[in-house]
């Protein structure tokens, strides 16, 4: 076997190893590099590279490689680079077409198939904050836009006491579908690891494009699909982390402001809002300083 050949196996092999040992889990890999992944090992290798190579090789029980399998399935990318930014001409129509094969998604088919709209997202393709919630809910399902809600407009009146308006940020789902609640009339669930799984690489694609300078993971399950997290989100909230190179604000989802409306937890989530706008270098006024603080 070449030189070429073996520097070439040792990089990929360190490559994965690295970001094992980072805590990335999951990578995303086409079916092109799957289907050269599946081809036999070359009978010329021996030995230790000879067992290494066969890591690469289908599993016996499915069509995932075996190496690793947890790596290539799942969403979590935080130490990865973003890539490049394309042009606006090229940006708005890698979008469409992004939207356009979410719409069409029926990967999910218990999803597909209960729900009324797919939940692709909404506001500005060339927003600097990017808020992101859990999944949608019978009112986003109905009307196909994520936020609009009760915690929805909740989020609309947090965003203008910044002073902005929907149209300036994005605001996007980890999950696009609302999740299927068989036997019950009311009420949301959260999304299986998965649901997750299978719909976040859209959620990736549309953060690789917007390239926002500041994202905002709404709630533990946010933080859970971007950083694959486990952690409560009482000790995450108000620490920044990062996805990608960007910075990355968790706080609580609106819906818990709508379950517990005590002063000092909408101080919490405000003081994170103004960390936002510090990061961003927004104008902070004396009044948005002193929101929710007790006369």
């Amino acid at each position: 076997m070449s030189a070429g050949y073996n520097e070439l196996f040792n990089a990929t092999i360190q490559h994965l190893e690295d970001l094992k040992s980072r805590g990335v889990r999951h990578i995303a890999v086409s079916q092109e590099t799957l289907r050269a992944l599946a081809q036999p090992v070359p009978q010329k290798l021996r030995g230790s590279r000879r067992e290494e190579a066969q890591t690469f090789q289908m599993s016996a029980t499915g069509n995932q490689p075996a190496i690793q399998q947890s790596l290539l399935t799942s969403a979590p990318t935080d130490n990865l680079p973003a890539p490049a930014p394309l042009d606006p001409q090229a940006k708005a129509a890698a979008f469409a077409a992004l939207r356009e094969r979410a719409l069409a998604c029926v990967k999910c088919a218990h999803l597909a198939s209960s729900r009324k709209n797919v939940v692709f997202g909404v506001g500005s393709i060339d927003a600097q904050i990017m808020f992101i919630g859990e999944a949608p809910g019978a009112d986003e399902d109905e009307q196909g836009e994520p936020f609009v809600g009760r915690a929805g407009q909740l989020l609309t009146k947090i965003i203008q006491a910044m002073g902005l308006q929907r149209a300036d940020v994005y605001i996007g789902n980890i999950l696009k579908c609302r999740p299927d609640t068989p036997g019950q009339t009311a009420g949301n669930r959260k999304p299986t690891a998965d649901e997750m799984t299978t719909c976040i690489p859209y959620l990736h694609e549309q953060i690789d494009l917007i390239r926002p300078k500041v994202i905002v993971a709404l709630g533990a399950t946010a933080v859970e699909g971007l950083l694959g997290k486990t952690i409560g989100i009482t000790k995450l909230r108000g620490t920044w982390k990062t996805y990608r190179g960007t910075p990355l604000m968790p706080t609580y989802h609106p819906a818990y402001l709508l379950r517990n409306q005590a002063m000092s937890e909408k101080r919490k989530v405000w003081e994170d809002m103004l960390a936002v706008m510090e990061k961003l270098e927004m104008p902070i006024s004396e009044k948005q300083q002193r929101f929710f603080l007790k006369a």
